[in-house]
């Protein structure tokens, strides 16, 4: 309960995506038909829901495919001003194999294309900022850590 003595909370926006790649190391790239650009599979937290269980979630119903994506590379502040506060984590969902790409089914009609492209052909395809916290979830994903980032950085630490 809030009183008029409790301060003010963040209510961050929650949503998670998942980095798929293919043999040669090119990331899953998913074009919505409701916006410009590309983006990585994933969707918004829903009430109850962890970001896991939510990148799951919505690998299936956007791609068709059943999912359980492995352990998250990168946790992401990054409010954006007309929408505010913003939790984004990136998850490790392994390569595809060709039988899973051959599935790929465009289940719930939000996608209309897929792609693979390497990482250091992301920018101009997306959000800067996306670009920033892919790289940095790639970054994470080489040295075998979880990461934090604002605005898709890993923040400086001054004590370092």
């Amino acid at each position: 309960m809030t009183t008029p003595d409790t301060p003010a909370m963040a209510t961050p926006r929650v949503a998670a995506g998942a980095l798929f790649f293919d043999g040669e190391g090119r990331i899953l790239l998913v074009k919505p038909g409701y916006k410009d650009g590309w983006e990585i599979p994933g969707g918004y937290v829903e009430p109850g829901e962890s970001p896991r269980e939510a990148c799951n979630r919505e690998i299936a119903e956007e791609l068709g495919l059943p999912a359980s994506v492995g352990a998250h590379l990168v946790v992401d502040w990054a409010p954006i001003d007309n929408e505010g506060d913003k939790i984004l984590f990136i998850f490790d969902a392994g390569v595809l194999s060709d039988h899973e790409r051959a599935a790929i089914r465009f289940a719930d009609g939000e996608l209309t294309d897929w792609r693979f492209t390497y990482s250091n052909d992301l920018d101009g395809l997306m959000p800067a900022r996306l670009v920033r916290r892919i790289h940095t979830a790639i970054e994470a994903k080489l040295r075998g850590i979880a990461a934090y980032a604002e605005y898709g950085v890993e923040p400086t630490n001054p004590a370092n």
